[in-house]
């Protein structure tokens, strides 16, 4: 009887963390076994009332700021790529800075802020074109949706920290997150054990 006790506390501890950290920013790699536009994806979620929005963060385009926005000379300042951030409002570009720009800004984590608001992105693509990462769009979760993918195992979540956040070299990011976490990939289907 002790020991059923004992891990009914431990599985009501497990389920309370996992709804604690779904209060907090974290930073989602997929799963191994997650399949389709998220495969081997990793991304900032922050919490925005009862719903997730999130960034995907390796997901370079071949676009960038001169590009799509050739009649305003300082985009051509940009170095980098513009990056997917997801299905939602792609017609929308995002600014994440490590700093507070001021104005309509989203707070995420640490000193990590987004905005979309027009004259905030203007104003930092003008001033500091590359101390930002630009998205187009962002993924976004309905209450419960993450809790869900969370517990069916699609992602390993972990803290986000601005290093992983501001990652130049984001092809590879996903290899990296997955061996940091401790996350091998499973042998080949013909390698493993019968």
């Amino acid at each position: 009887m002790k020991n059923a006790l004992f891990a009914v506390l431990l599985i009501v501890a497990a389920l309370s963390a996992r709804a604690q950290d779904l209060d907090k920013p974290l930073l989602l790699v997929a799963s191994h076994d997650l399949k389709g536009p998220y495969h081997h994806t990793a991304l900032l979620v922050v919490p925005l009332h009862d719903r997730h929005v999130g960034f995907i963060l390796n997901r370079a385009t071949e676009m960038t700021l001169a590009k799509l926005f050739p009649e305003h000379a300082p985009s051509k300042k940009v170095a980098d790529p513009v990056y997917l951030g997801g299905p939602e409002s792609t017609n929308a570009i995002f600014a994440m800075v490590a700093r507070d720009p001021g104005g309509a800004a989203v707070h995420l984590f640490e000193d990590v802020f987004i905005t979309a608001q027009a004259k905030a992105v203007d104003r930092i693509i003008e001033q500091t074109p590359n101390d930002a990462r630009y998205f187009a769009g962002f993924v976004g979760w309905q209450p419960g949706e993450l809790a869900a993918e969370l517990d069916k195992g699609w992602w390993y979540a972990a803290e986000p920290d601005k290093g992983t956040v501001f990652d130049r070299q984001s092809d590879g990011l996903w290899e990296t997150l997955v061996e940091r976490l401790g996350k091998r990939p499973p042998p080949p289907e013909g390698m493993r054990d019968a």
